[in-house]
C-alpha cells in the first residue's frame, strides 16, 4: 500500500508511541454535569477543571495513551430533570490547552465544531500549531460538523445537509493541513473559505497535530479516509455487547477499506462504558442501580436531542435499547468482574477496534478500580505494554 505524508510518522512522535501499543487506551473526560449518564445515582463525578485535571494525571500514571474532551452546546437546564443534565460544562478546547501543562506524555484530543461560530481554518491552524508546541506534539483535534438543529440555531445558523457538512469539513481541514506544511504564503479560493497570502509559523512539531473524526456514514468514512489518524466508531447494532460484537467486524472493515483506497491506514476506537466490580453480581447490581435511578426527564430530553439529529452512527439503535443505553452511557457497555471486562475489551479488539476510549459512571473510583484490577489483565493478554517513563 502506498503511503502519504500523513502516514509517515516520526518514530519519536507521541502519536507513533500510541500506535505502538497493541491496543490504544483512552479516557473520556467528564467535562459535563452528569458525565455520560443521566442518572441521579450518587457519585463523585463533576465537570470542574480540578476534577478533570486529577483524572488526566491519574490516567497518565496508569499508562493511558490519550484523553478526549467532547463538546456539546445545551441551553439553560441542560437536558432537564432534577440533575439538570449537562447544563454546566467546561470547553474541551480550553481544557486540553490547560492540561498540556498538567501532563507530560499523554495525547490531548479536543473536540471542535468547525462549522459553528465563524471558525476559519487559518485561525484554528494557528491555534493548533501553538498548542502543538505547548504540548510538544501531544495535542490533536476531533473535527466535528454538528448534527443538531438546536446547536446550529444557537449560533444563528441553519444546520447544513449531512453530506454537505462533510464537504465543508474536508475543505476546512485541507486548508489547515496546507498551512501547517507550507513554507510560503497560501492563497486559496475555495467553495467555502478563502485565504490570501496566509501563513502559519512555527510549523507543528511532528508535521501536524493529531486529527480525529467520529463517524458512521459513507460520507464520514470518506472524510476520515482523507484526513483522520483515529476514527471513533459506534456499534451499528446498539450498546449491548453481544450485538455489537456481531456487527462491528464488517463495520470497522468497511471503514479501514475506505482508508486503504486513499492509501492510508485508519485506526478505529470505540467507547465502552465500563461497569466493573469484584464480582459479576456486584457489577450487575451497580448497573441496575444506575438504571433504576434514571432521571426520567433528563433521559427524555437527551433522547429527543438525538432523535432530532441526523447522525447516521445511531440510526440502527432501537428505541428501548437506546434509552437504557443513554441512561448508562457509552457506545457499548462492558458489565462484569475484572476478567469479564478484560475479556470484553479483548473481543472488541478482535472485532477490529484498535483501541478503547473508556468512560465510567463514577470516574475517579471506577478509574482507580480499572487500573488496579483490569489493566494488569490486559497486560497479561498482551494487549497493553507498560510505557516508558517520560524524560
Amino acid at each position: 500500500m502506498s503511503r502519504t505524508p500523513d502516514d509517515d510518522l516520526p518514530p519519536d512522535s507521541p502519536l507513533a508511541r500510541a500506535f505502538g501499543q497493541p491496543l490504544m487506551l483512552g479516557l473520556f473526560l467528564p467535562v459535563y454535569d452528569g458525565g455520560w449518564s443521566p442518572s441521579a445515582a450518587p457519585r463523585t463525578t463533576t465537570w470542574t477543571y480540578p476534577y478533570n485535571a486529577a483524572l488526566a494525571r491519574r490516567a497518565e500514571e496508569l499508562g493511558f495513551d490519550l484523553l478526549f474532551g467532547p463538546a456539546e452546546w445545551v441551553g439553560k437546564g441542560g437536558y432537564g430533570g432534577k440533575i439538570r443534565f449537562r447544563e454546566n460544562s467546561i470547553d474541551p478546547f480550553i481544557t486540553t490547552a490547560a492540561l498540556a501543562s498538567a501532563t507530560q506524555r499523554i495525547l490531548l484530543i479536543s473536540t471542535v465544531h468547525v462549522l459553528y461560530g465563524g471558525w476559519h481554518p487559518l485561525l484554528l491552524a494557528r491555534f493548533g500549531a501553538t498548542l502543538d508546541h505547548i504540548s510538544q506534539g501531544r495535542w490533536g483535534i476531533n473535527v466535528v460538523t454538528g448534527h443538531s438543529v438546536r446547536e446550529a440555531a444557537m449560533f444563528g445558523q441553519t444546520r447544513a445537509e449531512h453530506d454537505l457538512r462533510y464537504d465543508m469539513a474536508d475543505e476546512f481541514v485541507t486548508i489547515m493541513k496546507a498551512l501547517w506544511r507550507r513554507e510560503e504564503n497560501l492563497t486559496f479560493d475555495g467553495r467555502f473559505w478563502k485565504l490570501e497570502s496566509a501563513f502559519v509559523s512555527p510549523a507543528p512539531t511532528f508535521g501536524r497535530p493529531v486529527l480525529v473524526s467520529a463517524t458512521g456514514s459513507p460520507a464520514g468514512f470518506g472524510y476520515a479516509a482523507r484526513h483522520a489518524d483515529i476514527v471513533f466508531v459506534t456499534s451499528p447494532a446498539g450498546a449491548q455487547i453481544d450485538n455489537a460484537l456481531a456487527a462491528l467486524p464488517a463495520h470497522v472493515a468497511a471503514l479501514k477499506q475506505t482508508g486503504m483506497r486513499e492509501g492510508r491506514r485508519l485506526r478505529a476506537l470505540i467507547n465502552p462504558m465500563v461497569i466493573c466490580r469484584p464480582s459479576e453480581r456486584e457489577a450487575r447490581e451497580y448497573y441496575e442501580h444506575i438504571v433504576h435511578e434514571a432521571d426520567d426527564e433528563a433521559v427524555d430530553g437527551y433522547f429527543r436531542h438525538f432523535a432530532l439529529a441526523d447522525s447516521k452512527a445511531w440510526g440502527k439503535h432501537d428505541r428501548s435499547g437506546r434509552i437504557v443505553g443513554r441512561i448508562v452511557g457509552g457506545n457499548v457497555q462492558l458489565v462484569g468482574d475484572p476478567q469479564q471486562v478484560a475479556d470484553g475489551i479483548e473481543k472488541l479488539h478482535r472485532a477490529g477496534c484498535d483501541g478503547v476510549q473508556l468512560s465510567f459512571f463514577d470516574f475517579k473510583p471506577d478509574l482507580e478500580f480499572f487500573g488496579e484490577h483490569v489493566l494488569p489483565l490486559l497486560e497479561a493478554k498482551g494487549l497493553r505494554r507498560r510505557p516508558a517513563s517520560p524524560d
